[in-house]
């Protein structure tokens, strides 16, 4: 079965319905993989594989009985170790929760499953989900396939590695501040920030077991080997549930553009003076929107409805509280002290605008939550003449590993000059913070080698259209590429 592990879901899913493979014999072959493969890389820290091997040998009979589980019938897959999975140790990477075992699913991972999919492992993060990098306590750091001695990204590192090294057939992932965008981007995968909302977070660590709202920004969404696996996913998980699901339905709009390059107006956004991007990545980001051009789109370089500073600045306002909203009282008090205690100043560091950030009162974010509103009426005009936005995702490509030191000590270098650390969280979160999707597609390869991505960036609930152009760019450009040695 050569090179099974590099195919798409969309390919695996279409062999499995076909006969060509069982369920039991795809996931014996990633199960292989893992064994034999995964130690250098550490994508897969948790299995489930005996109870895999039942549910798989259980799908190949349902198949035979002429019986369809769904899209996803004896699919092997894994899961971000952020979301609850029943059986199955769910950590989040924290020394406190190595021996949480949720009794039911996250709500995402229930419709993988109701849509036939076997989920045999879990695949690492950072603490909490909480980094650029993927490490923690518990079960140590993952390296890039393309690179060892570089992060394959955070959170959704573990899952993006996973599919680069062709461990696992599918994945899902979360994303906050680019958790599924970073990781795709870093690892040359493909990765679906969907529209806020459209898919249930109701399991996800953080915030802690059996919380039962959804944290404003973050998301659940598909990551895979194609952009068809987007769409897959996108079919599978999104919809409403709880009480809203008694109602309310959801019906995405098909992509603005068919299946034709021809006329999409695609408007590009690659350079900004408040988090600068490389050469190598610009190369890359260039090569794409030119790729889109030469195939009859309307490509144009726009200054966006709002500038990227603000954009930061929003996300930090909206989801600093939450991310620190775990803190003791003492610390938060601390904390509380620091930025009641210090004048307001044009200009002030940015620990300073953190501080204020996460011991915001609640009519500060109400104030915050209108910028937003209104940034998005902005944003909706905007693309009133535009299908999509194309952003970076990153300022460079996959860096080496930095987890020794403290967040903001860290540096990353972009062509030669030392820029913080949480650059990257820049264009990730300006646009996570409008609530917008964005798929994620691989564009090009570094002069090294290493992967790069770009954020396609559409309107309100248009999910299939960014899906639709990451498609386009997957077939002009030639999309996943395996790491070597693989």
């Amino acid at each position: 079965m050569a090179d099974l592990h590099f195919l798409p879901a969309t390919e695996l899913t279409r062999m499995l319905a076909a006969g060509e493979v069982s369920s039991v014999e795809l996931l014996d072959h990633f199960l292989d993989r893992v064994a034999r493969l995964d130690g250098p890389v550490n994508s897969v820290v948790a299995l489930d594989a005996e109870r895999a091997r039942e549910r798989a040998a259980e799908a190949d009979a349902a198949r035979a009985r002429g019986e369809s589980w769904g899209k996803l019938h004896g699919l092997p897959m894994t899961v971000k170790d952020a979301f609850e999975t029943e059986g199955v140790v769910t950590t989040s990477g924290a020394p406190e929760l190595a021996g949480h075992v949720p009794e039911r699913d996250a709500d995402a991972v229930a419709r993988l499953k109701d849509a036939g999919a076997i989920v045999f492992g879990k695949t690492n993060l950072p603490l909490y989900a909480g980094d650029l990098q993927t490490y923690n306590e518990v079960y140590g750091r993952t390296n890039n396939p393309y690179a060892p001695d570089c992060g394959a990204g955070g959170s959704s590192g573990g899952s993006a590695a996973a599919l680069a090294a062709g461990m696992t057939g599918f994945e899902l992932g979360s994303d906050i501040g680019g958790s599924i965008r970073n990781p795709s981007h870093f690892c040359g995968v493909f990765g679906l920030k969907p529209t806020w909302g459209i898919i249930p977070v109701r399991g996800h660590i953080p915030g802690p077991p059996g919380t039962l709202s959804a944290a404003d920004v973050n998301v659940a969404g598909p990551m895979g080997r194609s952009a068809g696996d987007l769409a897959l996913g996108l079919d599978v998980l999104a919809g409403p549930s709880g009480p809203d699901a008694v109602a309310w339905r959801l019906e995405l709009p098909p992509p603005r553009i068919g299946g034709a390059v021809a006329g999409l107006r695609v408007a590009t956004w690659f350079e900004d003076p408040h988090v600068p991007i490389d050469r190598d990545s610009r190369v890359a980001l260039d090569g794409a929107a030119a790729a889109l051009a030469e195939a009859g789109a309307t490509v144009t370089a726009v200054e966006p409805p709002a500038r990227l500073e603000e954009l930061v600045d929003l996300w930090g306002r909206l989801v600093l509280p939450l991310l620190m909203s775990g803190l003791d009282e003492d610390t938060f008090a601390g904390f509380a002290a620091a930025a009641d205690g210090t004048p307001v100043t044009e200009g002030e560091d940015d620990t300073m605008r953190r501080l204020r950030a996460i011991t915001a009162r609640h009519r500060e974010w109400l104030t915050a939550n209108e910028h937003r509103q209104r940034l998005r009426a902005r944003f909706a005009a905007f693309f009133a003449d535009h299908d999509v936005l194309l952003a970076p995702v990153m300022p460079t490509a996959a860096f080496p590993h930095d987890t020794e030191r403290d967040m903001l000590a860290r540096t990353v270098m972009v062509d030669g000059v030392e820029r913080p650390y949480l650059d990257g969280v820049g264009w990730n979160g300006a646009i996570g913070a409008l609530l917008l999707p964005v798929a994620v597609p691989p564009v090009g390869r570094t002069p090294g080698g290493l992967p790069v991505g770009v954020q396609v960036i559409a309107p309100h609930l248009h999910d299939r259209t960014a899906v639709s152009v990451a498609a386009h760019l997957e077939h002009l450009l030639g999309g996943f590429v395996p790491p070597p040695g693989f």
